[in-house]
């Protein structure tokens, strides 16, 4: 797997009268996974879309590197998952339909197929409802079954919106725990979420509230240097320190 990373210069978006995105910076290295923090309106939505060039940006712009060198967002890609935050599976299929679907569709070979299956199949415990039709699966397998079907296709990048949302505190651990399994093959993870919690989950973290960055780092070296309890505390604090002034 090559080195690849995304750079966020100074990117702004308006929509009529309202600024979705004020100069929002940063800079995204494969092997590590990020999470873009905030409430509803942070603008998290509008970013992943600029990242993926399904919008374009008002000012700033969005960089793809590959072994150090600049490359267009044609070359990557290919190699990009996304998942959305809508549901995006079909509630007829079943879980081995599924898989078997976007096999298909990503055109796996059958030996290399198989064996990928087997490895997702078990690493998200789904090997009891390989029959189970996805309409039929609890929240958290739902969204397990979304992130193997992603993870078939062995991309370098992958952005997830807001994955845990609507899920109950088991299943976003066991969810949170696949993603650190994805996060060792050196893939390239950035996370939207609304839940202050998992801030400390990632390795990296951009705490946004409308449209702008209130702080950005390693979670254990922000929550230290914002003297917080937790990272509700410190979204506090900083919001207060930006909007007051």
């Amino acid at each position: 797997m090559s080195d690849v990373g995304i750079f966020v210069d100074g990117i702004s978006k308006r929509f009529d009268k309202v600024q979705a995105l004020n100069g929002v910076s940063g800079h995204f290295y494969n092997g590590n996974l990020y999470g873009l923090i905030g409430p509803a309106g942070a603008g998290k939505t509008t970013l992943f879309r600029i990242m993926l060039d399904l919008m374009r940006a008002n000012s700033g712009a969005v960089h793809y590197n590959e072994n150090g060198r600049k490359i267009p967002f044609g070359k990557i890609q290919e190699h990009i998952a996304y998942m959305p935050q809508s549901q995006s599976l079909y509630a007829d299929l079943s879980v081995s339909e599924h898989l078997d679907f976007f096999r298909k569709l990503y055109g796996l070979a059958d030996g290399q197929y198989i064996k990928k299956r087997d490895e997702l199949v078990q690493l998200a415990r789904l090997g009891d409802f390989l029959d189970r039709p996805a309409g039929q699966l609890s929240g958290g397998m739902y969204k397990k079954l979304g992130l193997i079907c992603a993870l078939l296709r062995a991309p370098q990048i992958m952005f997830l919106d807001e994955p845990t949302n609507g899920v109950d505190p088991i299943s976003r651990r066991e969810f949170w725990g696949l993603l650190n399994e994805a996060r060792q093959m050196g893939i390239l993870i950035i996370v939207s979420t609304a839940y202050m919690d998992e801030a400390e989950r990632c390795n990296e973290v951009l705490l946004m509230e409308r449209g702008r960055v209130l702080a950005s780092g390693r979670p254990d070296e922000l929550l230290k240097q914002y003297d917080s309890k937790n990272f509700d505390d410190l979204f506090f604090k900083r919001g207060k320190q930006i909007y007051e002034k």
